[in-house]
């Protein structure tokens, strides 16, 4: 039944979405052609609609229009360019330094920048080739701009008869990574399961859990529609991913010494019942995310009454005994609390979302809009040897310039030329550790669908049947592709060799000399990302590490307001909470691609490790003091509790100071005044628990201060070069 859950979600999913709309655009418009006898022009067509079908990425339907619109633009000057150089090797060249260097440099504005960039560049490699005569240069042009201006239109006609249909799909996705995010949490409670390994694996998760929430924001906020719309899909959809993001944040709070808790409870055989029930809550949420995704409404398919008594019972049964049970209670109380969001999810209906949403909400709700606009004064700003995304550029710049001129002077063959390219650009990434990664995939992808393109080619003669098959793979390939791009480069292998097979090419040859191109390219990709500005993520980390700890310093200073009494607004609790999981997402993104590095880089591996285990401990404790303050009665707060709150804040803005900041960074400046509380002799349970959150964060802090201090002391014993990325800024 999971797996047929499984299957069914896929199929209904945003990614199997994208493939058939990339199918539609690219495949129609060549059958026409072929049907009306214009194979050649129908190739065309297709291609310039694969061009904008893969710029046209997820998110607000204006920023979809805004980037299909650029890539057509920009693709056509990129066109007149080359194609007026391609007579001189020389000029082309040059053109293909300056050309590349420019779109791979849009990747300092945002991802959708850099995807239009990835295409124009594509378009660039695909006429550099071609032999251009007074007759022929505007025929392809005119064929290519048919192409994605017939893809674009099909695209927002799907989104102007479905709005909500991408937020559905986005949602759904998101729900699944948190519930990813649980289950690993449920982890803790497993005695065979390694602590420290399951913290990498969950600060791996965190990374995807905000990214896809960033999207849901990015999709369901650009405009205030989404919570007004008179339909109430939007509404409905913006109450569940409110609760999801609470849900998501009260499974952050959850933190505790699981070490203590394995050593004082496991040997009652009660931890695994804790561990079962919570992944019954993961498997709660997998189900919203089905429904939600196949646009149905969810409906619960546990009761966990019986299973939140049993959990009470077996507490019972050890309190009997004179242990100390505390924690386990607060984990109930913590289930508990996720379980209320999914009632809360199940209660909404299309009849009873309408009045839900807070004022508030609606006015503040372009307030987490990451703007990602784009400012020329930021790609000047990063017009520097320390910004990694130049030193990108300029690698892309030279690789595939060098590497046109260098075939050419050796007589390559001209598919020879293309494919060597295309294999550069494609594998060629910012890190070291993302190259290494893809030029793997590719390889290893190619060869294997080379195999399947040409046992289709050699074993199918009939030819209706291979073009259902290109179909097929061609679907696979880009339904696959934001998933698993080994597995997508499998299908799109033999959909081109299928495809060239129409055209008349030799297969047998066809496959030998993609391989051989692929090999090549991915060569040349791998030493240069070694040789030509290498760009290591162990010197280039210290700006994560501090808006890490800024973003914490931040989050936590809350506190100050509430024991002051005053009122802390949604708004601003919910934007210092994003701006915590941005930093950790970034931070722990930076630390996957040092683990990629070879081990002769990997100088502070140890030291950041521990460093984002740290911060996961300190934000997930920050996150259950602010719940269990903003709860508490005001009578609660004294003296000790200030005092404790500024001794946190202090170590970590010592631990800020530590890593100066670049020139053109905002000063940071921390908090300078705290409320006057009078002294408590005798606490209350509230403000013991809140006592014993503000000592642990206090532990915390002061060994993020030292860890920072030991990360800095690291790079004082290596060379000057070693240390520009940490220290100097």
């Amino acid at each position: 039944m999971k797996r047929i859950k499984e299957i069914s979600h896929f199929f209904y999913g945003q990614y199997f979405a994208e493939g058939l709309m990339i199918t539609l655009g690219c495949i129609v418009p060549l059958l026409v052609c072929i049907y009306l006898g214009y194979l050649n022009e129908g190739t065309l067509i297709s291609f310039g609609a694969l061009l904008v079908g893969l710029s046209d990425t997820p998110g607000a339907p204006s920023h979809r229009r805004l980037g299909m619109l650029s890539t057509i633009v920009l693709g056509i000057l990129t066109y007149l360019i080359i194609v007026f150089v391609n007579f001189s090797v020389s000029l082309t060249t040059i053109f293909i330094a300056v050309l590349s260097f420019l779109f791979a440099m849009f990747a300092v504005f945002n991802a959708r920048a850099a995807t239009v960039g990835a295409m124009c560049t594509l378009l660039m490699l695909f006429n550099v080739q071609h032999t251009i005569t007074a007759g022929n240069i505007w025929f392809p042009l005119l064929f290519t701009i048919v192409g994605g201006l017939w893809y674009m239109l099909l695209s927002m006609s799907v989104i102007k008869i479905r709005p909500y249909r991408i937020a559905q799909q986005e949602l759904a996705e998101s729900i699944r990574y948190v519930a990813d995010y649980i289950r690993l949490k449920a982890n803790f409670y497993d005695s065979n399961v390694s602590i420290e390994d399951n913290y990498i694996r969950l600060i791996e998760k965190q990374v995807e859990v905000n990214k896809h929430q960033e999207s849901v924001r990015d999709i369901l906020f650009q405009s205030k529609r989404s919570i007004k719309d008179t339909t109430k899909i939007g509404r409905y959809l913006t109450l569940i991913f409110s609760d999801i993001v609470d849900l998501f944040e009260q499974s952050l709070t959850t933190q505790y010494d699981y070490n203590a808790i394995k050593t004082n409870y496991g040997q009652y055989g009660i931890l695994i019942p804790f561990k079962h029930t919570i992944l019954k809550v993961t498997n709660e949420l997998d189900n919203i995310a089905y429904s939600i995704n196949a646009n149905k409404l969810p409906k619960p398919t546990y009761t966990f009454e019986n299973d939140i008594n049993r959990l009470l019972e077996s507490v019972e049964s050890l309190d009997k005994k004179g242990i100390n049970t505390i924690p386990l209670k607060k984990i109930i109380i913590s289930i508990r609390s996720i379980i209320r969001y999914l009632e809360n999810i199940y209660s909404y209906n299309s009849s009873n979302v309408g009045p839900n949403i807070p004022k508030e909400e609606i006015d503040s709700a372009s307030q987490f809009i990451t703007r990602d606009q784009i400012d020329w004064t930021k790609f000047r700003n990063n017009l520097s040897l320390e910004s990694s995304a130049f030193r990108h550029a300029l690698r892309m710049a030279i690789v595939l310039s060098g590497t046109y001129l260098t075939l050419n002077l050796v007589n390559f063959s001209p598919n020879g030329i293309y494919w060597t390219l295309l294999t550069i650009m494609v594998i060629l990434k910012p890190g070291f550790g993302l190259t290494q990664e893809r030029n793997l995939q590719r390889l290893v992808g190619t060869l294997v669908g080379g195999i399947i393109g040409a046992a289709v080619i050699f074993f199918i003669a009939d030819v209706n049947i291979r073009f259902a098959l290109l179909i097929c793979f061609f679907l696979a390939g880009y339904s696959l592709f934001r998933i698993n791009y080994i597995v997508a480069v499998m299908f799109i292998t033999p959909y081109v060799l299928i495809m060239l097979s129409f055209h008349g090419t030799n297969t047998l040859e066809m496959v030998a000399e993609r391989v051989i191109d692929t090999f090549l390219g991915g060569a040349i990709a791998f030493v240069s990302s070694y040789i030509i500005f290498p760009n290591w993520e162990s010197t280039q980390f210290r700006d994560n590490i501090r808006s890490l700890l800024i973003a914490n310093y931040n989050y936590l200073a809350q506190a100050i307001q509430i024991l002051s009494g005053k009122e802390l607004t949604v708004t601003n609790y919910k934007l210092a909470r994003k701006e915590v999981y941005i930093a950790s997402a970034n931070m722990g993104s930076t630390f996957q691609r040092m683990l990629t590095e070879p081990k002769w880089r990997q100088k502070y591996t140890k030291e950041v490790n521990r460093f984002v285990i740290l911060d996961h401990i300190f934000s997930s404790h920050s996150a259950n003091l602010l719940t269990q303050v903003n709860q508490a009665d005001i009578s609660s707060y004294h003296a000790e509790h200030v005092k404790l709150l500024k001794k946190a804040l202090s170590e970590l803005n010592k631990a800020i100071t530590l890593i100066l900041p670049h020139d053109d960074e905002e000063v940071f400046e921390p908090k300078e005044e705290f409320p006057n509380l009078n002294d408590v002799r005798d606490e209350n349970d509230e403000s013991k628990l809140i006592t014993e959150q503000l000592q642990f964060l206090s532990k915390i802090s002061g060994d993020l201060h030292k860890v920072t201090q030991e990360l800095v002391n690291r790079a004082a014993e290596l060379e000057p070069e070693e240390r520009i990325g940490l220290i100097n800024g």
